[in-house]
């Protein structure tokens, strides 16, 4: 476990936590993924010793601090569903009473419903579109998206706070206006409290793999990041209307909904884009219902210092 730092991104806009992985690698095998830039491309793995180092990490930790599972290795892939390497995680979290969010694009996580509600906890569930072919061929060990939204409402109706992360948005695949609010508009009625958005940022692994997979968009996707766009801390962004342009659908149709909204990694702070107090969706844990209890415990224990 160890602070969040997401490479020193200058538009990250995260607030401080931690970041707990119990698998290296991830079988979800999505082809925009950028952490593969830094840890290869492989299917999860449990970690050694997790349990135990994790154990010894929370006698150090700072207990006003989220706990974020996880940040570039999904915490809940297939080999979960019997390893229980996240949710026995989840049960030494909870006993210690540490504020958890989870971010993931599994249903899997409904199975730890009882642990996610004994301590301050929200979930993110990303999805990137409501087409299943394509998330077929670009999440092709991700659940489905009606298995995601069924999970969104089932996390919902059992007072889990959850959000959800449209992310990323990439041009000519998931980008289409109508469908981008059909989705908010979907996984808002599932529950959703909270939405998070960006758009692609290209790195040469996760390009060389999107290109292989869609040939025909090659020649636009080399032309819109590579001669038209901006390299920005060893991403390439797309112009900034660009950006706005795609982004917007996803936050007109957040706002009309009154919900929070926000961009990842953007810079886009203004209104129109960004009208959450958190960007990662680690505010909605507050609407949890141990909330008040951890704030009361916390209070207590700086007395006993």
């Amino acid at each position: 476990m160890r602070i969040f730092d997401p490479w020193n991104s200058p538009l990250c806009t995260c607030p401080l936590k931690y970041s707990l992985h119990p698998y290296t690698g991830c079988s979800h095998r999505c082809l925009y993924c950028y952490a593969t830039a830094y840890i290869g491309r492989k299917p999860s793995s449990p970690k050694k010793d997790f349990w135990k180092r994790l154990r010894h990490d929370l006698r150090f930790v700072n207990r006003e601090l989220i706990i974020e599972l996880s940040t570039s290795s999904d915490p809940y892939p297939p080999l979960e569903e019997w390893l229980y390497l996240t949710r026995v995680a989840l049960e030494i979290l909870a006993s210690n009473n540490m504020k958890i969010l989870i971010t993931t694009k599994s249903d899997l996580v409904i199975r730890d419903i009882d642990v996610l509600l004994s301590t301050p906890s929200a979930v993110m569930i990303t999805i990137t579109s409501l087409d299943k072919d394509l998330i077929k061929r670009l999440e092709p060990g991700a659940p489905s998206p009606a298995r995601r939204i069924h999970a969104i409402r089932i996390l919902s109706n059992n007072k889990v706070p959850v959000g959800v992360r449209i992310d990323p948005i990439i041009p000519g695949l998931n980008n289409d206006p109508y469908m981008l609010r059909e989705l908010v508009h979907k996984v808002v009625d599932a529950g959703a409290m909270h939405i998070v958005t960006s758009t692609y940022k290209a790195r040469p692994d996760n390009f060389k793999r999107l290109i292989e997979a869609f040939p025909d968009l090659s020649s636009y996707w080399r032309k819109i990041y590579y001669e038209e766009g901006v390299k920005i801390h060893g991403y390439r962004y797309l112009r900034q209307n660009i950006r706005k342009e795609l982004l917007k659908p996803v936050v007109t149709e957040a706002r009309e909904q009154g919900i929070t909204y926000a961009t990842c990694r953007e810079g886009f702070l203004d209104k129109e884009y960004f009208n959450s107090p958190s960007c990662d969706g680690s505010h909605l844990i507050k609407y949890s219902p141990k909330y008040n209890e951890f704030q009361g415990s916390v209070k207590k224990s700086y007395r006993l210092l």
